[in-house]
C-alpha cells in the first residue's frame, strides 16, 4: 500500500553493503541515485539500453554491472531494493508490481504516490547522514540543505551520547577571523566537553559553545605570563582520561610553530587517541589579507617562514641568516616584532639591501588590522614609533610592491563605480601601501579578520 497524507512513511536507514540493488533506467535520475548506492556499498545492477556517460564510466571501471537492454521480468530476483526510473511509466508500473508481489522494496521515480518506498532528500556532514521527507521534494531539499550547512559549519550540532567521541582533537583555529576556522574544526568544537584554548585562537567561537562546555585558558602572553607546555599537556591528558572529549583550539595551524607535535606525542604516550585538524596558517593568510602575495611570478618563486622567538645572534637560533639574506625569495617573520631591528641589521650585514620593501601587518584579518609599509632599514623605527605590538606578521621582499599595485588598481576600480569609492564600506576601499605608510584594516578589500602568529 502506498503512503498517503494521513499515513506517513516509517523512516528507516537501509544498510546495503554487499546487497543487490537493481536500477532500471540509465538517465538523469539513475545518474543521481547510483553514486549514492555505491557509497552505501550496494552491489548495483543497471538495466537500460542507453546510459549517461558517467554511468558508462562506472560500468567500464567495474563498479557497477550494466545490462545494456530493456528491463525484463525476473531482473529483480535476489534484490533487496529496486529503483524504477525508466522514461516509460508503464515499465515502471510493471517493475513496481513485480517488486510488490515479491516483497522487495521499490522506489518508483515517476510516481511517488504509487511507490512503496520514498527516497528522502539526503546529505552528509561528517559521520552524520541527514534525510528529509516532506511530500514536496523541493521543500525537503531546502530543509536538508539548511541542516547539512549548519552541521558542516558547526552552528548546528550536539555532543554525542551513544558512541561519545574519545580522546583529544588538535584544531587549528586559523589566523583569528572565526570565518577562517575550518568546517571540520567547527564540527569538533560542537562536540567538545572541554576546550583548551590559547590567546591566538579565534575567541569569538567560544561564545557559540554550549554553556556546560568547560573552557580552559592556557594563554601565553609575549614577554608576559605564560602557561608551561608541560602543564598544557597534563591538562589535555587529565580531561581525556576522565572520559571527556577535549578540543585543543590553537591559533593558525597546530604544526606551524604551535607545538602541536609535542602535544600529540604527549597524548599518544599516555594512550590517548588524537585527531589533528589543520588550520589556515597566519604565515600566508595574514599577508594575503593585506594583499601581499608571498610568491608572485617574476618576482619571487620561493618564500621562507621563520620564527624569531630568539634573536639572530642567540646561540639557540637554528636559522641560516646568511642564506636568507642571499636569497631573492620572500621572508615571512612570525614573532618578529620585538627583534625586527636585530633581524634587519643581520640581513643587511649579510648582503640584503636596506631598501628592500617590508610590510608589517598587525592583528591580521581582524577588524583592528593595520599595516605599516617601509623598507628594511626603516621598518624597526616605524614599528616602534607606531606602537605595533604582537601579534604581527612581517613580510620582507619585493612582493610588498605587488600589494601597492593591487591597491592602486582597487582605488581606480572603486572610483569608477557609481557614487565613487566613498559610497562603499571602508573595508572595500584601499589607500595602497607606500614606503613609510600606514594602513588600517579598512584599507584592504580583503581585510576582515585574524591574528598574527601560530605560536601557542
Amino acid at each position: 500500500m502506498a503512503a498517503t497524507a494521513d499515513q506517513p512513511p516509517y523512516l528507516l536507514g537501509l544498510r546495503l553493503s554487499g546487497r543487490r540493488v537493481v536500477v532500471a533506467g540509465g538517465g538523469a535520475v539513475a545518474n543521481r541515485r547510483v553514486p549514492a548506492l555505491l557509497d552505501a556499498g550496494a552491489d548495483v545492477l543497471l538495466v537500460s539500453p542507453d546510459v549517461t556517460g558517467s554511468l558508462e564510466d562506472l560500468a567500464q571501471a567495474g563498479r557497477i554491472r550494466w545490462a545494456a537492454r530493456r528491463y525484463a521480468a525476473g531482473d529483480i530476483d535476489g534484490a533487496w531494493l529496486v529503483c524504477a526510473c525508466t522514461s516509460d511509466a508503464a515499465v515502471n508500473a510493471g517493475i513496481a508490481e513485480e517488486a510488490e508481489a515479491r516483497r522487495i522494496w521499490c522506489v518508483r521515480a515517476d510516481d511517488a504516490s504509487r511507490s512503496s518506498v520514498w527516497t528522502p532528500a539526503s546529505g552528509v556532514a561528517g559521520d552524520v547522514r541527514v534525510g528529509v521527507l516532506s511530500g514536496d521534494p523541493r521543500h525537503s531539499a531546502g530543509i536538508r540543505d539548511a541542516i547539512v550547512t549548519g552541521l558542516r559549519s558547526g552552528t548546528l550540532g550536539a555532543r554525542r551520547g551513544r558512541g561519545h567521541r574519545p580522546g583529544v582533537a588538535l584544531v587549528g583555529g586559523g589566523p583569528g577571523d572565526p570565518g577562517l576556522l575550518t568546517v571540520r574544526g567547527r564540527q569538533l568544537l560542537a562536540e567538545a566537553d572541554v576546550v583548551v584554548t590559547d590567546r591566538l585562537a579565534p575567541r569569538s567561537v567560544l561564545d557559540e559553545l554550549s554553556p556546560d562546555v568547560q573552557v580552559v585558558d592556557v594563554a601565553k602572553i609575549p614577554y608576559g605570563r605564560s602557561v608551561a607546555q608541560e602543564h598544557i599537556n597534563a591538562t589535555l591528558i587529565e580531561h581525556a582520561q576522565a572520559g571527556r572529549f577535549v578540543v585543543r583550539l590553537k591559533g593558525g595551524d597546530p604544526y606551524v610553530f604551535g607545538r602541536g607535535a609535542e602535544e600529540v606525542i604527549a597524548c599518544l604516550r599516555a594512550g590517548i587517541p588524537v585527531t589533528v585538524v589543520p588550520g589556515v596558517t597566519s604565515a600566508v593568510a595574514v599577508p594575503a589579507a593585506a594583499d601581499v602575495p608571498v610568491t608572485h611570478r617574476g618576482v619571487a618563486q620561493e618564500f621562507s617562514v621563520v620564527s624569531v622567538h630568539v634573536a639572530p645572534d642567540d646561540e639557540r637560533s637554528t636559522v641560516n641568516w646568511p642564506a636568507l639574506a642571499a636569497t631573492r625569495g620572500t621572508l615571512v617573520l612570525l614573532m618578529g616584532v620585538e627583534r625586527l631591528a636585530a633581524v634587519a641589521e643581520t640581513l643587511i650585514r649579510y648582503g640584503r639591501s636596506g631598501s628592500t620593501p617590508v610590510s608589517v601587518i598587525a592583528d591580521g584579518t581582524l577588524p583592528t588590522q593595520r599595516t605599516i609599509v617601509a623598507t628594511l632599514d626603516t621598518a624597526a623605527p616605524r614599528v616602534f614609533k607606531d606602537g605595533i605590538r604582537p601579534p604581527a606578521v612581517v613580510v620582507i621582499g619585493e612582493v610588498v610592491n605587488v600589494a601597492a599595485e593591487i591597491a592602486g588598481l582597487m582605488r581606480g576600480l572603486l572610483s569608477g563605480m557609481p557614487g565613487g569609492a566613498g559610497s562603499y564600506p571602508a573595508a572595500a576601499r584601499s589607500t595602497g601601501p607606500h614606503p613609510g605608510g600606514t594602513q588600517s584594516a579598512g584599507a584592504h578589500a580583503a581585510s576582515t579578520a585574524a591574528q598574527g602568529t601560530d605560536q601557542a
